[in-house]
């Protein structure tokens, strides 16, 4: 009896009543807003991805895009694979999960329904997309291929070469023929 007695007193001592709440200085609002995370970490850019795919995303919610030492118009020998040994040229990069996009490499049959009512099916070769790890950089001068390096010129530009034969890649003359055959390719597609 007397513990249930000293537990009411004390029960009723905590309780907050009117005239002792208003005597009180209330506690100033804290100076930097508490930050909740959200457990969803969801990209807001859509790229090509399956359905099952996740794709890694840096806290501004983009896309992580991995560095790859190949480019686009690079020449590339597949160096494992079923088509281990075949050159082709770079015509697309993904550079969200690091696959490239070669010429005349990783062949894929597509069955393709018809569009219209009297034009037929058919069955297409598309160019597959492999990992970039995958190919190498290619010399066509000296037909081998190679890793490549980075290196400083004397007038301050920095260029890839190839360790093995010391070819500069990014030389002028590579990116103007590169921007010439996408003005001419976009010429294309604006005529048709």
């Amino acid at each position: 009896m007397a513990a249930m007695a000293a537990l009411q007193s004390s029960m009723s001592a905590r309780s907050l009543s009117s005239s002792s709440f208003f005597g009180q200085r209330l506690s100033p609002p804290p100076l930097f807003p508490v930050l909740v995370k959200s457990r969803q970490n969801r990209c807001l850019i859509v790229m090509k991805l399956k359905r099952w795919e996740q794709k890694e995303c840096k806290p501004n919610s983009l896309p992580v895009l991995h560095k790859m030492h190949v480019n686009v118009g690079d020449m590339v020998q597949a160096i494992s694979g079923r088509d281990k040994g075949k050159i082709g040229e770079i015509t697309e990069i993904f550079k969200h999960n690091s696959t490239v996009v070669v010429k005349d490499i990783n062949l894929k049959t597509k069955h393709q329904k018809s569009r219209e009512e009297g034009e037929p099916g058919q069955i297409i070769k598309i160019e597959a997309p492999i990992h970039s790890s995958n190919v190498m950089l290619y010399s066509k001068e000296q037909n081998v291929a190679s890793r490549v390096g980075h290196k400083v010129l004397d007038n301050g530009k920095r260029v890839r070469y190839l360790i093995k034969t010391g070819e500069i890649i990014d030389s002028e003359d590579n990116w103007k023929k590169l921007k010439e055959a996408k003005r001419e390719k976009s010429e294309v597609d604006v005529a048709s």
